[in-house]
C-alpha cells in the first residue's frame, strides 16, 4: 500500500499569492530600467552601465521566474497528463539565465580588459542620471519584495538579487561621478570587472543549482543515508529500499519509498510516523511512501533500471 502527502504545493502558492501585486510592481519597474539602462549604456560607451544593466536583468528573470511558478501552481489540475504540473519551467527559466548571463559577464570582463590600454571617453552625465535611475528602482523593488522574502524561497532569490543590483548601482553612480569630476576614464571598465566578476560566480551556482534538479540528483542540503536512516529507525520498520529524493522546483522536495515492516506491525502506524519523521526532521512535506508487510514475500519485484 501506498500514501503520498501534498500541502507544501498549495503553501507555497498561497504565499505567493499574497504578494502578486508586489512582485509585478517590481517586474514592471526594474524591467523598465533595465531597457533604460542597456540603451544608454550604449549610447554613452559605458561597459560599468552595461554590466549593471545585465545583473537588473537577473533581478528581472528572477522575479519573472517567481511569477511562472504561480502561474505553475495555478495551471498544476488542469491538464491530467501533467502529473507534477509546470514546476519545472522555472528550472529551465533559471538554467538560462546562467547560460546568458554568463555570456555577458564574459564580454564585459574581457571587454573592459580590452579598453584598459586606451580607455574611450565615456559620456559621463546620461551614465550617472540613469545609474542613480537604477539605484532609486533598485530601492523601491527591495521594499517591495522584503515582506515575502521571508515567506517563500523564490521571492527571496529575487530579494537577495535586487540587493545584489544595489552595490553595482553605487558602483556606476561612483565611476560617473569620478570620471565627471576627473576625466578618469579607467574608472568605468574597473566598475564593468568588479561588477562582471561579483555576477559570474552567482550565475554558475544559479547554473550549477538549476542542472542538478534537472537531472535529479538528491538536494544538496539533504544526505540521503540520513533519510534512509531516520526511516529505518521508525517503529515497526524492517528495511527501507527504493529510496529515491529529487526537486521538482526550488523549495519542493519530494521523496519515495519503500519500508518493508517488521511482523505484526501496524501499517498505519508506521505510515503516520514515517511521514512525520521526514516532516520534522527534513522538512519534506510530499512524500510517497510504499508499505510492504513483512510477511508478504515477492510485493515488491525487481527493477531493472
Amino acid at each position: 500500500m501506498g500514501a503520498g502527502h501534498d500541502h507544501h504545493h498549495g503553501s507555497v502558492a498561497n504565499v505567493a499569492h499574497r504578494h502578486l501585486g508586489r512582485l509585478w510592481a517590481a517586474f514592471g519597474l526594474l524591467g523598465t530600467l533595465m531597457v533604460v539602462e542597456a540603451a544608454t549604456a550604449f549610447g554613452t560607451g559605458s561597459l560599468a552601465l552595461l554590466s549593471d544593466a545585465g545583473h537588473m536583468f537577473t533581478d528581472v528573470l528572477g522575479i519573472g521566474m517567481a511569477l511562472a511558478a504561480i502561474t505553475a501552481t495555478r495551471r498544476t489540475s488542469r491538464d491530467p497528463q501533467r502529473t507534477f504540473g509546470l514546476y519545472r519551467l522555472e528550472v529551465l527559466a533559471a538554467l538560462a539565465n546562467a547560460v546568458l548571463l554568463s555570456g555577458v559577464a564574459v564580454y564585459v570582463v574581457v571587454e573592459a580588459v580590452r579598453r584598459f590600454g586606451d580607455p574611450p571617453e565615456v559620456v559621463a552625465g546620461p551614465m550617472l542620471a540613469v545609474a542613480v535611475l537604477g539605484l532609486l528602482a533598485n530601492l523601491a523593488a527591495f521594499g517591495l519584495l522584503r515582506a515575502g522574502a521571508q515567506e517563500n524561497i523564490n521571492l527571496h532569490g529575487a530579494y537577495l538579487e535586487v540587493l545584489g543590483d544595489l552595490l553595482g548601482s553605487l558602483g556606476v553612480i561612483g565611476a560617473a561621478a569620478l570620471i565627471a569630476v576627473t576625466d578618469w576614464w579607467w574608472a568605468d571598465p574597473l566598475v564593468a570587472v568588479a561588477i562582471g566578476l561579483f555576477i559570474l560566480p552567482r550565475t554558475w551556482r544559479l547554473g550549477r543549482a538549476a542542472l542538478r534538479i534537472l537531472v535529479q540528483a538528491a538536494p544538496e542540503h539533504l544526505e540521503v543515508t540520513a533519510v534512509h536512516d531516520r526511516l529505518a529507525a521508525v517503529p515497526g520498520v524492517a528495511e527501507v529500499h527504493d529510496l529515491h529524493i529529487w526537486t521538482l522546483t526550488s523549495g519542493m522536495e519530494i521523496v519515495s519509498a519503500h519500508l518493508t515492516t517488521a511482523p505484526g506491525a501496524d501499517v498505519g502506524r508506521v505510515l503516520t510516523a514515517a511521514r512525520a519523521a521526514l516532516h520534522e526532521d527534513f522538512k519534506i512535506e510530499h512524500a510517497t511512501l510504499q508499505i510492504e508487510p513483512g510477511a508478504s514475500p515477492g510485493v515488491c519485484g525487481p527493477v531493472e533500471w
